[in-house]
């Protein structure tokens, strides 16, 4: 698949589905509760590394135990393969330190 090809929400369900992803119009947003600050910043660090190995980063939003992303690829102006291969990895990591799909 081209990377720079925009996705549709309907073309990205499947691939988002069990994620905390939701892709809405021009990018994906997710949000994760967690059970505190340090573990929202702990979080955002990890995100932060697989963020550079991808060279593809997210716009975040941080505070008290809550950390939310967008995802948009701003070069073509809508959703790529990028944005969904960033939300996965970024649940896996989640996932992996407990923080919980929520507003």
């Amino acid at each position: 698949m081209d990377p720079r090809q925009i996705l549709t929400p309907a073309e990205t369900a499947d691939d988002l589905a069990g994620t905390a992803f939701v892709h809405t119009g021009e990018r994906i947003d997710g949000t994760y509760r967690t059970d505190d600050f340090a573990s929202a910043v702990a979080l955002l660090d990890e995100v932060a590394v697989v963020a550079d190995d991808l060279n593809h980063h997210p716009d975040v939003q941080l505070g008290w135990g809550r950390i939310a992303f967008e995802l948009s690829s701003h070069d073509v102006g809508g959703v790529t393969s990028r944005d969904v291969e960033l939300a996965r990895r970024i649940d896996a990591l989640a996932a992996a330190q407990g923080a919980r799909p929520g507003n």
